[in-house]
């Protein structure tokens, strides 16, 4: 190769070529978005559509159904899954990671506005937007006084937070927690309504047709104009009291003699506290694909800003910033890239006992890493938690091939050839295996980075930073480091006194492991036997150990979702919510935690008030001793404690996993709901005998307190009431309507109809309400032809892929892991349910399914790309399987290292287990190469691979330990994601070093066996010169 004679001729070039890889680096590093995670959301559009007063079932027949058979045709929709609660519709449409967000949302516009005359006439215009319908906040701010009511609260947020706030790039929505919006309220007296004649329809006639806001034109003259502006619009309570109902002989009736008025909350089926305070909250939604980091400084600078501001007595403060966890994370992980490399640097000196030495590969590893940000730049990648990973694992790589130059070079400089002769040759000596190593790493990384799904976005961008990294270190190793060699590098009697003292050493080992290998070599099976029952172990490890999706990281944070039964009140769950701060409590008396935060009810409105959630911010790591996951285990047997809710606590999901749901989440579809409720039944009767699964529960429950009006139609008619005007008059009374509208301060606020409180609070209720006939024009009470009866029914009916499915959730005890718990309930759903069922998945569960079948594919397609890279460059099938022998051992010792430490199997240790596919052939190489060097030479097999063995053990182990201890900052990690990154760590240092100690035996045995049935790589140029030239003889 004549690159690295290119270099040693032409220094000045050499570092010309590494300043300006550096120089490109740095300045591509400036694009450099910085996220915690690459881009991995998919696609998604939701679609939500209110029907006021239409239960479930109907919401799913009308609505539900029809939108989803809308959207089913669209391109690239990956699934589709819906809810359907009372008066209440919700259609997720996920679509594959290629189609673009935009597109994706047009294309749903335009099924919609095709379906839209199908949907029932009172129904709401479905409500399309760019993210899941049920997507969390990325930051909560708290907003609390000690002046100002809720309700001034909310109208402060609305006039001078929200749209500040919303300006933001990747602000989606800003949610407002615990709104209570002002509203005219008229609260309706039934008895008094009777007594006076008076119905709905008469009440609300009235209020819209004397609280209108009509343009009166202008007055013109010669000279002048004058707007005219009619004071005919309502403003006060008072005014709408003295509106007047009717005025006839029997007297005068006005809104105040059947109604209270008053201005309130618009909707008190929501409650937010923080600490036990009351408080508003303002819920930061990011847009899909938004960058989490961006998105909450970019809040952050605002409200700072608006803080300036602020009114006497106002607060506002972060009670949760998802992005805290993000950058402190990227912190450590900056802290690990940097121990690395001095571990990397302190190896080299230990064993080539030189600065000047030590300098040579050390200056490889920032110009690899710096250049590598080019890749990365060019490619549209961001700096985030992976590709700090790759580079901090790509530290101990990028010094090998610098490090197998140098001291082949050197080794040739102790043989008493002069430095700049010993660049030359040492360097050309070992360009192809420096080559080849490259290659099969590249090799490796290649399936990665064409994984499918969630998975294959994440660690795309782990694989090309590794690949790009090495890709530059190869060209640093032929270039920079033999120029740097052949003007650093001294004679060896030059050497000074702690190099010569501590050679010995060296010598030593060099010989012991000499001997070792002479005693090896003749007794090659027993050492393929022991190879072979090793690599055997990992089959039985793999079962031993358990397996999940990611790592549970202690991210600061843990939520509370709680649900009281179907038909609970507001008063009721409240009361359970203050039973669970109590519970809390100690954790912010003790230190722990900073905020508890209390949401009632929901977003989706009208929504029900039989849920909260909640959630508890703990301090920074360094300021407390116990973990979250510590606190959460501590916690969750006084939550599951408190009767008559469900309440439990729950870490939040790693690797960019949305939702605050259980991470038990399977769903069972069938022909209908009452067949799959059955199925859901038994298995969860069985499941219960499992102790280790907490909180199994079922989405699906017909307990909903439900009242059903039976109207005789034919006796409705002779006496001349419409179904409509019941239908309007229950409306009414019993659920609010919103009538008409008022100004307060330039903006409009509804007018609300209801019944009074105590005039809705039993069935009995409805004997009192009438109604007026359209041909009598009496009024006629509605008990003369409606007939009530109690029912229960579901709350929520959900759909997945277009069928009627049950959820199954449940958390995980101690010690139980996620793939345990699937398998468990999935053997007793096949069981109950037999082949009928449909079995899907959600949340963790899902992309614990989807990442292990995809990962175990490309652990399997790496392992064919590498033996085939490796079959081309060495032109022999046999090598290859040589090389290869040291992966099932480097499976063994990080599978026994997974084990040893308690850890789990998830995608960052299997990514690790690909990573050693490439690191453990480097090894192998190096002596498989050489030795077919001095087979060319005309050595026999036994003495290349003994000579080759023994002269490559130096760069073997350097290469290896600093492989190795450039993971040590990994696998010791504490701080932010600490469980993530030692679980990568932990996987190369037990795999490199178990692998390395035997494959430094097992190699060379295997070679003396099978080397013998290949001929060397250069046999057939060898033996075409020798036919060229016995040919030209003859013809001379």
């Amino acid at each position: 190769m004549r690159l690295p004679d290119i270099a040693i001729k032409r220094p000045v070039l050499a570092i010309v070529f590494s300043a300006v890889l550096v120089l490109f680096g740095l300045f591509s590093y400036q694009t450099l978005s910085v996220r915690e995670y690459p881009d991995i959301d998919s696609p998604n559009v939701s679609i939500q559509t209110g029907y006021r007063g239409a239960s479930a079932e109907i919401i799913e027949s009308q609505i539900t159904q029809v939108i989803e058979d809308a959207v089913a045709g669209i391109s690239g929709v990956e699934r589709i899954s819906s809810s359907s609660r009372e008066e209440y519709s919700t259609v997720n449409v996920e679509f594959s990671l290629s189609r673009d967000i935009e597109s994706a949302t047009n294309d749903v516009r335009s099924r919609i506005s095709r379906i839209v005359n199908q949907l029932p006439v009172e129904a709401d215009t479905p409500q399309i937007s760019k993210t899941e319908s049920d997507a969390r906040p990325i930051l909560w701010l708290s907003l609390t006084s000690n002046r100002l009511s809720q309700l001034e609260l909310t109208d402060y947020a609305e006039r001078n937070l929200v749209d500040p706030l919303s300006t933001v790039d990747g602000v989606a929505q800003i949610r407002i927690g615990g709104a209570r919006r002002y509203a005219m309220r008229i609260w309706l007296n039934t008895s008094a309504m009777a007594a006076r004649g008076v119905t709905i329809s008469d009440v609300e006639y009235a209020i819209r047709e004397q609280n209108v806001q009509i343009p009166s034109g202008r007055i013109e003259s010669n000279m002048r104009e004058f707007s005219i502006k009619t004071q005919s619009d309502l403003k006060t309570p008072e005014e709408f009291r003295r509106i007047i109902i009717y005025d006839d002989v029997n007297g005068r009736v006005r809104l105040g003699d059947v109604a209270d008025v008053e201005i309130a909350a618009e909707n008190d089926r929501t409650n937010l506290r923080v600490n036990g305070r009351a408080a508003i909250g303002l819920g930061v939604v990011r847009q899909s694909g938004a960058n989490v980091l961006e998105v909450a400084n970019g809040v952050k600078a605002i409200v700072e800003r608006l803080e300036r501001n602020l009114p006497s007595g106002l607060n506002i403060q972060v009670s949760y910033d998802q992005s805290v966890f993000i950058s402190q994370s990227i912190k450590e992980v900056f802290i690990a890239l940097g121990i690395a490399m001095v571990l990397v640097i302190l190896v080299i000196f230990f064993f080539l006992r030189s600065i000047a030495a030590t300098f040579i590969p050390a200056v490889a590893i920032p110009v690899s890493i710096i250049a590598t940000l080019t890749v990365l730049a060019a490619l549209d990648y961001s700096v985030n938690v992976l590709t700090l990973l790759a580079l901090v694992l790509a530290i101990g790589l990028v010094v090998d091939d610098a490090i197998v130059v140098l001291e082949n070079i050197h080794r040739r400089i102790e043989e008493g050839e002069p430095p700049l002769l010993a660049a030359s040759r040492g360097s050309k000596q070992v360009a192809f295996a420096v080559v080849a190593t490259t290659i099969v790493l590249i090799a490796v990384f290649i399936p990665i980075s064409f994984l499918d799904g969630t998975t294959g976005r994440l660690f795309r961008e782990f694989g090309v930073a590794v690949a790009a990294a090495v890709m530059f270190s190869s060209f640093v190793a032929l270039t920079l480091t033999p120029m740097l060699c052949s003007k650093l590098l001294v004679e060896a009697n030059k050497e000074g006194w702690f190099y010569k003292s501590t050679e010995r050493i060296f010598t030593g080992l060099a010989v012991g492991y000499g001997k070792a290998l002479k005693w090896t070599l003749k007794i090659p099976l027993i050492v393929v036997a022991v190879a072979v029952g090793l690599s055997a172990i990992a089959y039985n490890l793999y079962d031993a150990i358990p397996k999940e999706f990611a790592p549970t990281e202690d991210r600061g944070i843990f939520f509370i979702p709680v649900k009281a039964p179907e038909g609970a009140t507001m008063d009721y769950t409240r009361a359970n919510v203050d039973k669970i701060e109590a519970v809390l409590k100690p954790l912010e008396e003790s230190g722990e935690a900073s905020r508890i935060f209390a949401f009632l009810g929901t977003f989706r409105q009208p929504g029900p008030v039989n849920e909260a959630f909640m959630f508890t911010r703990l301090v920074p790591w360094e300021e407390r001793e116990r973990s979250q996951q510590e606190i959460v285990n501590s916690i969750f047997p006084k939550l599951l404690s408190i009767p008559g809710v469900r309440a439990f606590a729950i870490n939040p999901a790693s690797l960019g996993q949305r939702g605050f749901s259980a991470p038990v989440q399977i769903n069972i579809g069938g022909p209908s709901y009452d067949v799959i409720n059955e199925w859901v039944d038994r298995v969860i009767e069985r499941a219960r005998e499992n102790p280790k699964l907490l909180n199994l529960d079922k989405d699906f429950e017909e307990t909903q307190p439900q009242i059903h009006v039976e109207i005789d139609r034919a006796r409705a008619s002779n006496l001349g009431v419409t179904i409509e005007t019941i239908g309007r008059t229950l409306e009414t009374l019993m659920g609010a309507r919103n009538v008409t509208t008022y100004d307060q301060g330039g903006k409009q606020y509804e007018v609300i109809v209801q019944a009074r409180k105590e005039d809705r609070s039993s069935r009995d209720d409805l004997s009192n309400v009438y109604v007026r006939s359209d041909e009598s024009w009496q009024i006629i009470p509605l008990s003369g032809f409606v007939t009530l009866s109690e029912q229960a029914g579901p709350g929520e009916l959900k759909r997945v892929d277009r069928l009627r499915t049950v959820q199954i959730s449940a958390s995980l005890g101690p010690d139980y892991t996620l793939e345990e718990a699937i398998s468990y309930l999935e053997d007793i759903i096949k069981e109950e349910a037999g082949e009928e069922a449909s079995i899907s998945y959600d949340g963790l569960s899902r992309s614990f399914k989807d990442s292990n079948q995809a990962l175990i594919f490309t652990f399997v397609t790496a392992l064919l790309v590498v033996f085939l890279a490796l079959a081309a460059q060495f032109e022999s099938f046999i090598h290859p399987f040589i090389i290869m022998t040291t992966v099932p051992l480097a499976i063994t010792g990080a599978l026994g290292s997974i084990l040893l430490t308690g850890l789990t199997l998830n995608i960052y240790s299997q990514i690790g287990m690909i990573m050693l596919i490439g690191l453990t052939a480097k090894n192998a190489i190096l002596i498989v190469e050489f030795a077919n060097q001095l087979r060319d030479e005309g050595a026999d097999i036994l003495t290349a691979i003994q000579e080759a063995a023994i002269i490559r053990l130096r760069p073997i182990l350097m290469t290896t330990i600093s492989t190795a201890l450039g993971a040590v900052p990994l696998a010791i990690a504490t701080g932010a994601g600490a469980e993530s990154r030692e679980a990568i760590g932990i996987v190369i240092i037990g795999g490199m070093m178990f692998s390395t100690i035997l494959s430094l035996f097992v190699v060379p045995v295997v070679y003396l066996l099978l080397a013998r049935f290949s001929k060397p790589s250069g046999y057939l140029a060898a033996q075409l010169n020798e036919l060229e030239a016995a040919h030209s003889a003859v013809r001379e």
